[in-house]
């Protein structure tokens, strides 16, 4: 049996490539960007913060909310989706759905912005197909290039994600207690909810947590969809690296952007451990 102590280094040999990664492209420029948001002129202080604050307070709660809402809508629908793809009866529309639902998962985010930008346009294809029925006048058709389009993309590019790892955890459930419920005249919608749903809740809260760090950090969408102001700190950020060259608050606004998913990460964390001490 070799030893103990050069099957260790031996280790560390092997680790040592990705440790290096890690390092290199993740921990040194994520401290650098942390100690930036405090890096002045005259050396380290808080005059990054609080210009953050000053110019920037309604962005970041519109980008908590908007970010908030997707997140809801996504699970919503997710369930939803999967629910049907777990449980439904008609196997026509489950292998439709099944079909369909993953496409946009191949689709780039500046692809969705272009794609929603041209269709829920005031005079996009939307309100097009409107007006052809006769239901309203082209006058008073009504835009979505607002905050409702960053939702409506956001919701619609990553409800795919999350559907695909949802219907393959309830996928791999026991069926007998499904089977039981059903024999016992139980609904689907509460076979879904009481029995479905709470076996499968890590995996969307896994799920869930990626898509809020994907949606925090697209700038093509609310650059596209939203370009009015409030917008999205993606945008914030980009505006004040090439408008005035401002790493400052532009890494201060990045660190809210970070506090945002680090509480995300907290609470699935949390979770999980709770989970696992039962």
């Amino acid at each position: 049996m070799p030893p103990k102590a050069p099957r260790n280094f031996l280790g560390l040999v092997l680790v040592t490539p990705a440790l290096a990664v890690v390092v290199l492209l993740f921990l040194i420029p994520l401290c650098e960007a942390v100690l930036g948001a405090f890096r002045t002129d005259t050396g380290f202080g808080l005059e990054n913060v609080s210009k953050t604050y000053a110019l920037y307070s309604r962005d970041i709660a519109f980008t908590f909310l908007i970010i908030a809402l997707s997140a809801l809508l996504i699970a919503l629908i997710s369930v939803l989706f999967s629910g049907y793809l777990t449980l439904g009866t008609n196997a026509r529309a489950v292998a439709l759905l099944r079909w369909l639902y993953r496409w946009p998962l191949f689709v780039p985010f500046i692809v969705v912005g272009q794609i929603l930008r041209t269709f829920l346009a005031k005079n996009g294809l939307m309100n097009n197909l409107i007006v052809s029925t006769g239901v309203v006048l082209p006058m008073d058709t009504i835009g979505f290039l607002d905050w409702r389009g960053v939702v409506i993309a956001f919701v619609w590019k990553q409800v795919p994600f999350v559907t695909l790892l949802l219907a393959g955890a309830m996928a791999s459930l026991d069926r007998g207690t499904i089977e039981a419920a059903r024999n016992l005249g139980a609904s689907r919608i509460r076979i879904l909810l009481e029995i479905v749903l709470p076996q499968v809740a890590s995996t969307l809260m896994v799920a869930l947590t990626l898509s809020v760090v994907t949606m925090m950090s697209v700038l093509s969408v609310p650059l596209m969809l939203n370009p009015h102001s409030p917008t999205m700190i993606t945008v914030n950020m980009a505006f004040r690296i090439n408008a005035y060259g401002d790493y400052g608050v532009a890494n201060a606004l990045g660190l809210v952007s970070f506090a945002m998913t680090g509480l995300v990460a907290w609470i699935y964390l949390r979770a999980t451990l709770k989970e696992n001490m039962r």
